[in-house]
């Protein structure tokens, strides 16, 4: 057996049912060939570089499987047949995979998904907590000073160039303590 990866490309008005038979014919025949699929992704709807059979958008399908060369030779003559497939194309991976290689390979792709939604998981919930920090630092946050001559007087001291040294100062230091 060998490793192969192919991309599908289905028409845009094709429907939920067009894009899975496309999927199952695909599976059906590198499973008949004592082949396995190793991934299977919907990429979805995306625009295309150029105009293909008058198309400005496809379907994405993207396959990675193991399998014979008669599996990929006849899941290429039923894509030439279907006309939904606007086009594809097979690359061969590597010239030689085992069945260890195929289950080490399935097991990585489960790491790598698994992997993945747990970061995404992880960065909901940090933006979750920073949405309620914010939420919490506007409500104890102090009211703004009402417009008196003294605050007046202290902001105007405040803008005098000792004044915004020292703060900038202060301003690197908590920076730096920071990093």
């Amino acid at each position: 057996m060998r490793r192969y990866e192919t991309i599908v490309i289905l028409r845009p008005n094709s429907g939920e049912e067009e894009i899975n038979r496309v999927i199952e014919t695909t599976t059906q025949i590198i499973s008949d060939n004592k082949g396995s699929i190793i991934e299977l992704n919907k990429w979805g709807m995306k625009k295309l570089a150029y105009l293909i059979k008058k198309d400005t958008l496809g379907y994405y399908v993207y396959f990675d499987f193991a399998a014979t060369p008669a599996a990929v030779t006849e899941s290429e003559r039923k894509y030439r047949i279907d006309d939904v497939v606007i086009k594809y194309m097979t690359i061969k991976t590597a010239a030689a995979i085992t069945e260890e290689g195929v289950t080490e390979a399935i097991a990585a792709i489960t790491a790598r998904d698994a992997t993945a939604a747990a970061e995404a998981e992880e960065t909901e919930g940090d933006a979750e907590s920073t949405t309620k920090d914010a939420a919490t630092h506007k409500a104890t946050a102090t009211p703004k000073a009402t417009a008196t001559p003294e605050a007046a007087a202290a902001t105007k001291a405040a803008a005098t160039p000792e004044a915004t040294a020292t703060t900038e100062a202060a301003a690197t230091a908590e920076t730096s303590d920071k990093a």
